[in-house]
């Protein structure tokens, strides 16, 4: 029997990991239901537009998160080493040291991309961008800057793709610590 939701807020998590587990394509509504425990009619209340709909919340969601945790700090910091050190736990944490699909990264390279062109490029975008103005306030060129803030979300992003290909998550711990190497010690 379904379980009552209180709000829509209550679905995005378990929303996040079946999107991440199957993928927007394999996310069937079986799946999202089982996964949130409201039965379609629900589903269709809090999102009537459908899977697409889920998938923007589930984005938004992510965003908010990472503009708390990571992009502001990185952005606005008294410290620029400690905020880029901050970004690296936050983000240890939120990918469960590799253990975790980035739904934004998987979205990108799937079929669906153009679907959610807008949120994925803004992520990465804005990482990048946060990342480079930590590095300019500590002292870098701004060219030098924007070339090893892209390197730092490509080297995370290409950890986790490894991490999970190799079922072996010291390889995305390497990575964060080969970073906290790079951006820190500068």
């Amino acid at each position: 029997m379904a379980r009552m939701v209180a709000e829509r807020s209550d679905t995005i998590a378990p929303l996040a990991e079946v999107f991440r587990e199957h993928g927007y394509e394999g996310a069937s509504l079986a799946l999202i239901s089982k996964a949130t425990g409201l039965g379609k009619g629900s589903l269709y209340h809090f999102f009537p537009l459908g899977k697409e709909e889920m998938v923007q919340a589930v984005l938004a969601e992510i965003e908010r998160w990472f503009e708390d945790a990571v992009y502001s700090p990185l952005r606005n910091g008294s410290d620029a080493n400690a905020a880029i050190g901050e970004m690296l736990d936050s983000t240890d944490r939120y990918f469960k040291s590799g253990e975790r699909v980035c739904l934004v990264g998987a979205l990108a390279v799937s079929n669906t991309r153009d679907l959610f062109a807008k949120a994925i490029r803004g992520y990465f975008a804005t990482w990048i961008d946060a990342l480079q103005s930590a590095l300019v306030r500590r002292g870098m060129e701004a060219e030098q800057s924007r070339i090893l803030a892209e390197e730092a979300v490509l080297s995370i992003q290409g950890a986790i793709v490894l991490s999970r290909a190799m079922d072996d998550p010291t390889v995305f711990q390497r990575a964060i610590n080969q970073l906290r190497g790079r951006l820190i010690a500068y």
